[in-house]
C-alpha cells in the first residue's frame, strides 16, 4: 500500500513531520517498508521530444531518432520501442546515467552499427510503473528539458506499508489516517459522502443468480459525460503510487481503490447489450480482459455478463469491449459485494493479481458499498459532467452487526497493561467501535470495515496496538523448584538427530509425497483398502505409503533422467501400515544410486570408480540409528530382507525376533524392471519408534570417556568354519570371553579356495585387548587367546587355521 503525504493529510488534519509519522505507523503495526524519494531518484531522467524516427539500416526492429532534449543540438538514439515517433515526447537517460532495472550506466555506444547518445526509457526499466512495452508517454504540454518527475509532480516522498493480510481497512489512505488520529498524532476527517439525487430511473437491470458469489450489487447510469484527462492532481498522485493515469473515469475508479479501499467498475453504457446478470461462467466461455488478454473462464468463477456475452471478470478486471474510451458519452458505475474465497481461487487460477482483487478477496467495507457508489458519482459529475439516473440494488447491502461482550479487565488480564476505562473507551471510539454499557463489562460494536475483529482478544489487540506494544510489562516465566522438562518429545528428538547423522554422511535431504499409486504401494508390502484415499489429488497418488523408498526412488531416477545419476538421498517421516494411529510409524530412509559412495560422487583420478553396494546402506542404516540414540553394538543383522530388496545382499537390523529395527540392502532387479528404474541403487529404512527408550535414572554413573594408561594390544586370529555361518556370530563369541578386556573385535579377511575345504571358509578377526589395571604378561594375553579360541570352536564349531 503507497500513498503521499498530502493525500495522507486529505483524511488527517495533523501538523507531525514525516519522520513521525513513519515511526507511529509502524509502532501501531502498519510496517513501513520503504519511503521513497522520487524526485531525486528520477531527477537525472528529462523530458525529450522525439522530432524524427526513420527505420535503423540494420534491424527491422530498431528506429533511429532525433531527439530535442531542450540544449538545441539535436541528439540521436537508437530505439527499439513500438510506440517511438517523431512528435512524442517521452524520457531520456543520457551517458552516465544509472539504469536500476538493467543494472547498466549508459554510455555512448553503437547498436548494429549506428551511434546512439543515450537511451529513452519505459517506466519498468527505472521502476516508474510496470510497463515495459514500449518508453514512456508525456503530456504534450510537458516542458523539454525538465526532470519528468518535476513534470508529473512526484516531488514528495511516498510512504510504502507492508500489510498483513488480515488489515484490509488499511488498503486505503482513509483507513491508515484513522489508524493514525487514534494515536491522537493528528484529528481524522470523516469526509462521508452526500447522496447524489437520481434524475431517472436507471433503464440497466440487475440479476444476481448466486447470491452466495455475490452478495449485493449497485448500479448507476450517468448520461452525458465528457471523458478525458484526469486533473492534475488526481494524475499526480496516481503517478506517484505507480499507477499510469489513462482517462478521467478510469482515473476515478483507481483513484477510489487506493483512497476509500473501494474497487468499482465503469462499463461504456453503449457497449452493454440488456441488462446485466451476475452468474457462473459457463466452461469454455472466454473474455478479452483490460490487460489485452485472452482468458477462458470455467463454471467456477464469477462473472458480469449482458445479454450478448460476458463483459467482466466480477471484482478483479473488466473486458476490454465494454471499457470506457475518449468517444464514452454515457457510463455505468457499478459498486459490488463479491465472495472473498472465490475472488482468490479465480485470481490463482487465471494468475490475474489486480488492486481489486487484492482488497476484494481480504475484505472491503459492506456498508461503504452504496456511499462509495455515491462517492464515485459524485466524482464524475465534477470531472466529466452528466446527469445521473437512480441507483438499483440487488441482493442485500446490510452487513450483520457484530458485538462483542468485552471485560474492561480483559485487557490487564491478557497483557497485563493497566489502563484507565475512560482511555481506552476513547480509543475504541476513535478507531471506529461503539463500545455501550459502564462499569466491568461493555459491549463492543465492530465497525463494518474491520472484518478482522471477532472475540475479545482482538478488541485487546487494538488497545495494545495503540497504547504500545512496549508497554506491555515483561514478566519472567516461573520455573519452579523442579528441572525443565525436556520440550522436544522423544520421537522429535530422534528424527533431528537422525537427519543429522544421514545429512553428515553426505546425503541430501528429500520431501516426497505421503500419497503413492497403487502399484507401488503393494510392491513395497502396502495396497490395504483402508489406506486408499477416498479422494486422490491424482489418479497416481491413490494410496498412503507404506514405505518411504517409492518417493525416493521416483527422486533419484528424476535426477539422474536430468543428467545427475550419482545421488543420495534420505527422508525422515510417516509410513502407513494400517489406518489404527498404532499402524503409522516414524521412519528414516536413505538411498543411493550409482557412484554415490560415502566417501565422495562419482567418478576420480585418484581411485577406480566403485558402484555403490550393500555394504553402504548398511553403513548407513547403522549411522542414523546411531545418531538417533540407538545401541549399535546391542543390534543384530541377519541375512535377508523384504521382498523389494535382493535376497542374497540385503540385512534385517533388529533387537531380537520380535523387535525389527529395519532393513537395508540392493533393490531387487525384478523392482528396477516393474518401476523402471536404472541401478544399481541400494537403499534402507529403520524404524525411529522401534528404537527402545534409554533409561530414565541409570542405575550406576559411568564416565563419558574411560582411557587406560596402559598400551593395548592387537591379536589376528584366522578360523576356519563352516560356509553357512556368520561372521557376526564368531565376533560375539569372542567379545563374550572378556567384556573388560576386549574392547574391539572386527573382521579383516575371508577367504574360500585352495587350501580351504569345500563348504569352509575362513574368517579373520583382528582382537584389541586393552589392560586396565597393569601390563599384561604374555602368558596372560596366550591365555585369553586360547579362551578366544575355544569359545570360538564352541559356539561355532570354527579352528585354528594352520
Amino acid at each position: 500500500m503507497k500513498f503521499t503525504l498530502s493525500w495522507l493529510k486529505d483524511h488527517l488534519d495533523t501538523t507531525a513531520s514525516l519522520d513521525e509519522i513513519v515511526d507511529k505507523l509502524t509502532m501501531i503495526g502498519l510496517e513501513v517498508e520503504h519511503v521513497e524519494d522520487k524526485a531525486k531518484e528520477y531527477e537525472p531522467f528529462k523530458v525529450v521530444q522525439i522530432l524524427e524516427a526513420v527505420q535503423h539500416p540494420n534491424a527491422d526492429r530498431l528506429r533511429v531518432c532525433k531527439v530535442d532534449n531542450g540544449s538545441g543540438t539535436p541528439l540521436q538514439i537508437v530505439c527499439g520501442a513500438p510506440n517511438a515517433r517523431a512528435g512524442l515526447k517521452t524520457v531520456l537517460g543520457l551517458p552516465g546515467t544509472y539504469i536500476p532495472a538493467k543494472d547498466i550506466t549508459l554510455s555512448v555506444g553503437k547498436i548494429r552499427g549506428v551511434e546512439s547518445q543515450g537511451m529513452m526509457i519505459s517506466g519498468a526499466e527505472i521502476g516508474f510503473n510496470a510497463d515495459h512495452d514500449g518508453i514512456i508517454e508525456m503530456p504534450a504540454d510537458a516542458p523539454i528539458g525538465k526532470p519528468f518527475a518535476d513534470v508529473l509532480g512526484l516531488t514528495e516522498p511516498v510512504v510504502e506499508i507492508n500489510l498483513t493480510p488480515n488489515r484490509s481497512d488499511c488498503t486505503s489512505v482513509n483507513g491508515i489516517a484513522r489508524d493514525l488520529a487514534a494515536t491522537l498524532i493528528g484529528e481524522y476527517k470523516e469526509n462521508t459522502p452526500k447522496r447524489v439525487e437520481g434524475k431517472f430511473p436507471c433503464p440497466v437491470g440487475v440479476t444476481i443468480e448466486d447470491p452466495i458469489l455475490c452478495p449485493a450489487f449497485g448500479l448507476r447510469l450517468v448520461r452525458g459525460v465528457k471523458n478525458g484527462p484526469s486533473p492534475e492532481w488526481m494524475q499526480k498522485r496516481l503517478a506517484a503510487i505507480g499507477l499510469r493515469p489513462i482517462n478521467a473515469l478510469v482515473d476515478i475508479t483507481n483513484y477510489m481503490t487506493f483512497d476509500r479501499g473501494r474497487p468499482l467498475h465503469v462499463f461504456d453504457a453503449r457497449k452493454v447489450t440488456g441488462n446485466l446478470t451476475v452468474r457462473r461462467a459457463k466452461n469454455g466461455e472466454k473474455l478479452l480482459a483490460l490487460d489485452g488478454r485472452t482468458y477462458e473462464l470455467d463454471s467456477a468463477m464469477c462473472v458480469i455478463a449482458d445479454e450478448r456475452a460476458v463483459e467482466s471478470l466480477a471484482g478483479i478486471m473488466g473486458g476490454e469491449e465494454s471499457g470506457c474510451d475518449e468517444n464514452t458519452t454515457d457510463v455505468l458505475i457499478e459498486s459490488a459485494l463479491w465472495d472473498a474465497f472465490n475472488i482468490a481461487q479465480t485470481g490463482r487460477k487465471l494468475g490475474i493479481n489486480t488492486d481489486a482483487r487484492y482488497r476484494f478477496e481480504r475484505g472491503v467495507d459492506t456498508n461503504f458499498m452504496i456511499p462509495g457508489l455515491e462517492l464515485a458519482t459524485q466524482m464524475v459529475l465534477d470531472l466529466c459532467g452528466g446527469e445521473p439516473s437512480e441507483i438499483v440494488v440487488a441482493g442485500d447491502p446490510t452487513p450483520k452487526d457484530v458485538v462483542v461482550d468485552y471485560p474492561a479487565s480483559e485487557l490487564e488480564r491478557l497483557v497485563g497493561i493497566k489502563l484507565p476505562q475512560v482511555e481506552a473507551r476513547r480509543t475504541l471510539e476513535r478507531l471506529g467501535f461503539f463500545v455501550a454499557g459502564q462499569g466491568e463489562r461493555w459491549k463492543v460494536a465492530v465497525p463494518s470495515w474491520r472484518p478482522d475483529v471477532h472475540g475479545r482478544a482482538d478488541i485487546v489487540e487494538e488497545l495494545v496496538r495503540i497504547h504500545g506494544v512496549d508497554a506491555v510489562p515483561s514478566t519472567p516465566f516461573p520455573r519452579g523448584e523442579n528441572d525443565r522438562k525436556p520440550v522436544l518429545t522423544p520421537i522429535q528428538s530422534r528424527t533431528r538427530k537422525a537427519k543429522r547423522g544421514l545429512a553428515a554422511r553426505g546425503m541430501t535431504e528429500a520431501v516426497t509425497w505421503s500419497f503413492v499409486s497403487k502399484r507401488e504401494a503393494e510392491l513395497f508390502g502396502g495396497g490395504k483398502p483402508e489406506l486408499a484415499l477416498a479422494n486422490p489429488i491424482a489418479a497416481e497418488l491413490s494410496d498412503m505409503r507404506p514405505s518411504l523408498l517409492p518417493g525416493l526412488l521416483a527422486s533419484a531416477q528424476k535426477n539422474a533422467d536430468r543428467g545427475y545419476p550419482d545421488v543420495a538421498l534420505f527422508e525422515v517421516g510417516q509410513i502407513f501400515k494400517g489406518d489404527r494411529p498404532d499402524d503409522q510409524f516414524i521412519a528414516a530412509s536413505g538411498l543411493r544410486r550409482a557412484l554415490a559412495k560415502p566417501d565422495g560422487a562419482g567418478r576420480h583420478w585418484s581411485r577406480a570408480a566403485k558402484p555403490v553396494d550393500v555394504f553402504d546402506a548398511k553403513a548407513d542404516a547403522l549411522a542414523a540409528l546411531a545418531a538417533a540414540g540407538a545401541l549399535v553394538g546391542s543390534l543384530q543383522v541377519v541375512p535377508g530382507g523384504p521382498a523389494w530388496f535382493h535376497p542374497g545382499r540385503s540385512g534385517t537390523i533388529q533387537l531380537g525376533p520380535q523387535n525389527v529395527i529395519g532393513h537395508f540392502g540392493e533393490i531387487h532387479p525384478r523392482m528396477l524392471t516393474a518401476l523402471k528404474l536404472d541401478g544399481p541403487l541400494v537403499g534402507f529404512e529403520v524404524l525411529l519408534d522401534n528404537i527402545p527408550a534409554a533409561k530414565a535414572r541409570p542405575t550406576r554413573a559411568k564416565p563419558l570417556l574411560e582411557l587406560s594408561a596402559f598400551q593395548p594390544v592387537d591379536r589376528d586370529f584366522a578360523f576356519v568354519v563352516d560356509g553357512k555361518v556368520k561372521a557376526g556370530d564368531i565376533i560375539r563369541a569372542a567379545q563374550n570371553v572378556d567384556k573388560k578386556l576386549i574392547t574391539g573385535v572386527t573382521v579383516f579377511d575371508v577367504y574360500e579356495g585352495t587350501g580351504i575345504e569345500p563348504g569352509k571358509k575362513s574368517v579373520a578377526i583382528a582382537v584389541t585387548i586393552q589392560p586396565r589395571d597393569k601390563t599384561m604378561t604374555d602368558a596372560e594375553i596366550d591365555a585369553l587367546g586360547q579362551k578366544i579360541v575355544a569359545e570360538v570352536g564352541k559356539r561355532t564349531g570354527g579352528v585354528l587355521r594352520g
